[in-house]
């Protein structure tokens, strides 16, 4: 007695004309903020307590005195600009003003400059005595520029640059040296030699590889180095109390601590004058905020 056995293979030519089965594939998750719903609505309410103060400085310099004396909390009806006016005019706020902005801009653009070529130079050398350069520019991170004032003091006092709008330029273009060599010299290691070995193909210089290819390749970078020393400088009280003595030389934050001395009982136009030192730094903010988180996540994602 036999028994019959199906076989379950199935002929050549039937499995070629089978279409391959593709794996499935899971449909792509939603990503979840970090924290739920919760931490959104804590971010958000502390957003809006940050902006509370803002807000108050910007609604009473609309203000009149009277009326702010009479109701602090109060909405300007109708508003009004003296405040700004007297501020600017009588307070000499657009001489600090303009003051503040060469000395900010030079120092800034000082620092970035020779910042942006000695990073490019300590990331592409390959002798020891660019790793001791390099190092001998990380130390200055080490030391807080404002316990070096006497010494400053003592050196431009020597120099004959008290009381100079260059002379203070030139003290926060080279404090901000380091800090700006340190962040840079990480974005050029990350930049590969490839493109500088194809350009030298092309017959570019070394110059020419550098501003054209490389600079714009760290925009991010030298753009995140540039808001990063603004700010402190552009804020800076204790530099430009010692080292500048008339007041037609003053920089915002002394201008402003004079204006305050002198109208203690006038608040719309201290308001006023508030609003006046912080209208650059917000600006600033929201054209480079793209910029800044460019340079601040780059490298984080492969």
């Amino acid at each position: 007695m036999t028994t019959a056995v199906a076989s379950t293979e199935v002929p050549e030519d039937l499995a070629a004309s089978r279409p391959a089965r593709e794996p499935r594939r899971r449909p792509p998750r939603a990503t979840k903020p970090v924290g739920g719903a919760g931490a959104s609505v804590l971010l958000w309410a502390y957003a809006a307590l940050a902006l509370v103060p803002l807000l108050l400085m910007v609604t009473n310099s609309f203000r009149t005195n009277g009326d702010l004396i009479s109701d602090p909390l109060g909405l300007p009806s109708p508003p009004t600009t003296a405040s700004y006016v007297e501020a600017w005019t009588t307070g000499n706020f657009a001489t600090y003003f303009g003051n503040s902005l060469v000395v900010t801009v030079g120092a800034v653009a000082i620092s970035t400059a020779v910042a942006t070529m000695a990073a490019y130079a300590l990331a592409r050398g390959r002798s020891r005595i660019f790793r001791w350069l390099e190092s001998l520019f990380l130390s200055g991170l080490m030391l807080p520029i404002h316990l070096a004032i006497l010494p400053i003091f003592y050196l431009f006092d020597g120099l004959g640059l008290i009381d100079s709008r260059l002379g203070l330029t030139l003290m926060y273009a080279s404090s901000g040296i380091p800090f700006s060599i340190f962040v840079l010299t990480t974005f050029f290691r990350q930049l590969p030699v490839e493109l500088e070995e194809a350009a030298a193909l092309d017959g570019a210089s070394s110059w020419q590889t550098f501003w054209r290819i490389m600079v714009p390749m760290v925009r991010p970078a030298v753009a995140t180095v540039a808001v990063f020393r603004f700010v402190p400088i552009w804020n800076d009280f204790l530099f430009p109390l010692v080292l500048l003595r008339r007041e037609d030389k003053y920089t915002l934050p002394v201008g402003l601590t004079n204006f305050f001395g002198e109208n203690a009982t006038n608040y719309s136009a201290v308001f006023a004058g508030l609003v006046i030192t912080t209208i650059p730094l917000i600006v600033l903010f929201l054209v480079a905020t793209k910029q800044i988180v460019a340079g601040l996540t780059a490298g984080m994602a492969k």
